[in-house]
């Protein structure tokens, strides 16, 4: 008596087994992609399947979807997971393929809002909730809260506590850093961009104005007043002679000396 060699759970023609009957066609794809051999006609098969679960990978994404999040971004996460789905499903243990791709989907989509979707680092428990406070707005959206509900709609929706559903609020800031091209102000006239003060050069000289002024307060007073007169007071060479009762030309010479004195002095610190 010859043995049959028949994959378990198909008949000899390699007909979908029984148990699958009645299942949808776009389903019967994926069985009757995982009774193919690797080949021309898998490959057709699987292509075939996943186009036919595009839809079911789409609506999973929008139940996730925000301002934050890009919907095609996400769309495109979702159907790596329904890719996942389709290639790792195996048919012989007796399960729907919906029951199995659902998950990983929905799972693919959850990995991707918890691992990259945030510009700042947040902890799993606060994603938790925000996800939560997340379901709860849209639900009450549809209720016919434009805004989603108030604090107190949503802490009685969610179960969490007053702070916690303020917490969860703030922390949907942390998805995305606001664009500096974004418009701000109360005409939404100004990117933010403009708002931002700029670095200011004279920082960099505040270590040597420090320095300077203990070397200026060792100076002659001559000298001292000499300078005060030509670089605070903007007093020119010849009213600074007249003030201290030199000549223009022994002015000019004192101004050059005593600042190659004082130069000399920062840099050997």
């Amino acid at each position: 008596m010859r043995t049959s060699t028949t994959a378990p759970g198909r008949d000899a023609r390699g007909a979908l087994p029984s148990r699958h009957a009645g299942t949808s066609r776009d389903q019967e794809l994926v069985y009757r992609m995982a009774s193919c051999p690797p080949g021309p006609e898998r490959e057709a098969l699987r292509e075939e399947a996943i186009r036919a679960f595009l839809p079911m990978a789409r609506r999973i994404a929008r139940r996730y979807g925000s301002q934050a999040d890009s919907d095609e971004d996400l769309f495109q996460v979702a159907c790596m997971g329904l890719v996942k789905a389709v290639d790792r499903f195996d048919p012989d243990r007796g399960h729907a393929f919906l029951s199995y791709a659902v998950p990983t989907v929905d799972g693919e989509v959850r990995r991707h809002l918890r691992d990259c979707a945030w510009d700042l680092r947040v902890s799993r428990a606060l994603q938790d909730k925000h996800r939560r406070l997340r379901a709860a707005q849209e639900a009450l959206r549809r209720l016919g809260h434009s805004e989603g509900g108030t604090d107190a709609d949503l802490e009685q929706v969610t179960g969490m506590a007053r702070e916690d559903v303020r917490l969860a609020l703030q922390v949907d800031r942390a998805r995305r850093s606001a664009s500096l091209d974004g418009e701000r102000g109360f005409d939404r006239s100004r990117p933010l961009a403009e708002t931002l003060g700029a670095e200011d050069p004279a920082l960099d000289l505040v270590t040597d104005l420090v320095a300077l002024r203990g070397l200026l307060r060792g100076l002659p007073v001559r000298e001292r007043r000499v300078l005060c007169l030509y670089y605070l007071e903007s007093l020119t060479q010849q009213q600074v002679a007249q003030a201290v009762g030199l000549s223009q030309m022994h002015v000019s010479r004192l101004i050059s000396r005593t600042c190659a004195q004082l130069r000399a002095r920062l840099v050997d610190g």
